[in-house]
C-alpha cells in the first residue's frame, strides 16, 4: 500500500542523572537542580504559549527549556530560541517529553493525491 505521510522519530533521551556539570578540568562547573519537574512543565515538552505582552508578544509552538523561577525558553524545531523568559501561565502541554521527536512528512508520490477528506471509522 502506497502512502504519502512518513513518520520520522527521533531518539533524544529523558535527562541525565548526573547532577553536576564539569568543565574540561574536571572542576565543577554549575549545578542542575534536584526536581526535573516545573510547574507540570519538563524541558522537552512541546508547548503552545499564548504571551499578551512585551518582547515575544504573540502565539509560539516549540519544546521547552525549563527553569526553577518559572520562567521558560521556547525553542522552534530547528532548535533556533524564539522566546525567553515565557511564564509558565501563558503555556499549554501539546505533546509530554516521552524522550524521542516526532516529525511527519508530506510527500508527493505519483498517482496518489493529498488527502483531502478525513475517512473515520464509525459510520
Amino acid at each position: 500500500m502506497k502512502t504519502n505521510q512518513v513518520l520520522h522519530i527521533k531518539a533524544k533521551g529523558r535527562g541525565s542523572h548526573c547532577r553536576t556539570n564539569f568543565d574540561k578540568y574536571g572542576f565543577p562547573r554549575g549545578y542542575l537542580s534536584r526536581q526535573k519537574s516545573f510547574f507540570g512543565f519538563q524541558t522537552g515538552d512541546i508547548v503552545k504559549a499564548v504571551v499578551p505582552k512585551g518582547k515575544y508578544k504573540g502565539i509560539h509552538f516549540g519544546a521547552v527549556a525549563c527553569r526553577k523561577t518559572g520562567y521558560f525558553d521556547i525553542k522552534n524545531k530547528e532548535g533556533v530560541r524564539i522566546g525567553q523568559g515565557i511564564n509558565h501561565k501563558y503555556c499549554n502541554i501539546l505533546s509530554r517529553a516521552d524522550g524521542y521527536e516526532y516529525a511527519t512528512e508530506h510527500l508527493e508520490v505519483g498517482g496518489i493525491p493529498p488527502m483531502t477528506k478525513v475517512i473515520g471509522i464509525l459510520p
